[in-house]
Order: structure tokens, then sequence, then C-alpha cells
């Protein structure tokens, strides 16, 4: 049996798969999610998840939200350090790796069906050309994958901590108003879910858009403020939210064909992560395809690129399977 885990900042999902699977295909056996921050440790979560179930795990993969470093890593959204080797020794499995999630997501790639996917900009992949992978979810990450003659490599990215680069008059604003609440303005904070907030901040103090009271009431009762803005903006029972979302729209898009541009990614681009399955209709638009396009010279050549969300919401879960069954192959 092969465990597997998607570690993030929200939640973490564990599951079990059988090594005896085809070479084409992995169904989780034994599948439970845990809200991330209520444990102390992802080996509590693991002995939770295992304490119910007579298997004898012969490896392990979990792809998780920070830089991972012989095999160590500190989540970057939760106070906990994850180490391979100590989960090793704690329950006694053989083999264990350590993923950047965003590699298990670029890892789940070339094993996605059509239905797994929505297409925003048709293109035309090169085979073989460089995959480039950006998901907004709690925070950004970003991976690539690059074709080695026989098969596609994921490797990992820590480029949603690269710094913001505004393109307007008002992403420039922007930028200046964070600028005096963070020492550093990355791109995780005005393209993620823990961004959406700040985007929104910045339109409150801007006062261009009118804050209801029914939504300011709701924000403040709120443990995470994001659903709520995201929401009302996609309902556009709001104009401030209305606006928070398509400047966060007009942020990924630019950010996504910077990352295009970084890897030169003929073979596509794919949106993971859990926001751009939810916020679909505002990627499938013109508006989308324009700003990701704007990048002067190079705009004929992103054009071209192939651009799809990731909608299977197991994708990063998958990716950390195949990797096990990599690391059971070694």
């Amino acid at each position: 049996m092969l465990l597997a885990g998607d570690i993030g900042g929200t939640k973490t999902v564990l599951a079990l798969f059988s090594t005896a699977e085809s070479e084409d295909t992995l169904h989780p056996r034994h599948l439970q999610t845990y809200p991330s921050g209520r444990f102390a440790s992802l080996e509590a979560i693991i002995a939770k998840f295992l304490q119910d179930k007579q298997v004898e795990v012969d490896a392990a993969a979990f792809g998780v939200a920070g830089p991972v470093v012989n095999g160590r890593s500190q989540i970057t959204n939760l106070p906990w350090i994850i180490d391979a080797a100590n989960i090793s020794q704690t329950f006694g499995i053989a083999k264990v790796a350590l993923l950047n999630d965003l590699e298990s997501i670029a890892n789940a790639v070339t094993h996605l069906e059509p239905n797994d996917l929505a297409t925003i900009n048709e293109g035309q992949a090169e085979p073989g050309g460089a995959i480039a992978v950006i998901a907004p979810g709690t925070g950004l990450g970003e991976a690539f994958l690059i074709w080695d003659g026989q098969r596609y490599r994921a490797h990992p990215s820590e480029g949603g901590h690269a710094s913001f680069a505004p393109t307007n008059a008002d992403q420039r604003a922007l930028q200046a108003y964070l600028q005096t609440k963070f020492k550093h303005v990355s791109f995780e904070r005005v393209c993620s879910g823990s961004g959406i907030p700040n985007l929104y901040d910045f339109w409150r103090q801007d006062g261009r858009f009118p804050e209801p009271d029914w939504l300011r009431e709701q924000i403040n009762q709120a443990d995470d403020p994001t659903p709520v803005i995201v929401e009302a903006g996609l309902a556009k029972t709001a104009e401030i939210c209305l606006a928070t979302v398509e400047l966060f729209v007009d942020i990924l898009a630019g950010e996504v064909s910077n990352m295009a541009l970084k890897v030169l990614s003929t073979g596509g681009i794919y949106l993971g992560g859990g926001i751009p399955p939810r916020l679909l209709n505002l990627l499938q638009t013109e508006r989308f395809c324009a700003n990701f396009a704007d990048k002067g010279r190079f705009t004929n050549l992103l054009k071209q690129m192939p651009v799809q969300v990731i909608c299977n919401p197991q994708a990063a879960l998958l990716g950390a399977a195949w990797a096990g069954l990599d690391l059971l192959d070694a």
C-alpha cells in the first residue's frame, strides 16, 4: 500500500492507494480530509488516519505547501516542520518522499483526463515543450515540467513569492498601499486566497466602491473573509467585491503570462488550486486572455500557448501518489 497526501495551509488530504494499480490510473482506496490548523503536526494527522486501518504501508509521498530541502520542509502558512526521516521512523515506512505541493500538481498533469480540465485558451501545444503550472489556493504556488527525452519531469518553484509587478495605475496604487503593511509585497500577497482580503482592503480605503453595512457585518463575523468576498463578487451583490475578484483575475492573468515566458511553456499552462475553478466564468473571457497575452513583442507567442484550468480537486493528491509509485520503482 502507498500513503499519499496533499498537505495545504487550510486542509490536509490523506489517501491509501494499492501499488497493484494499472500504469495509467490511480484510485484511492481510503481518503480523508482534515482541517490542517486543528492539528499540531502532520504526524498527528497520519496517526489519526491510520489508527483504524489494518494495513502495512510500503511507501509514502506528500505534497507540502512549502519549500522542500533535503527531505524537510517548513510549511509556509502553518507552524509545522515536516521531516521525511521522522515520518519514516515514526510509522515504520521504508520510503518517504516530500514534494512541494505544486510539484505534486505538476506530477498529475500528464495523467489528467479531458474532463478534468476546462480550456481558457485553445492554443497549440508543442510536443515536448515545457509546461507551466500555477495554482492560487491559500497561497500561490508555481512549478514547471521539462521533457527529458522519455517523459516529463516536474520541478518545484517558489515563484509565488517573487515581487509583485503592477501593470497599470490601480495595481501600482495597490502595491504602494501594501508596502505600508508588508516589508515585501509578493505575488502571493495579491494573487491567492490569503491575498484576496488585501485587495478588498485596498478598494475599501480607496473609497471608489461603497461597502454595504450587511457586507461589513458578514466580513467582521467570518473566520475567513475570503469566501464572503468571492461569493458576493461572483453574485454581483456588492460592487466592491466584484471589483476585488476582477482585480484578482487581472493580476493572475499577468502572473500566468510571466510564468509562461520564464519557462517558455510552449507545452501549455495549467491553472491549479482551489480558486480558478470557482472563478472559471471570469477566466474564460476576452478580458483574461487579453491581459494574459499583453506582453508586447511576445503577444503572438503567448496566444499560441494552451491555457487550461485543472478542475479535478484531487490533482495534488494524485500527483503525490504518482511520485510515490516512482519512489517504489527506484
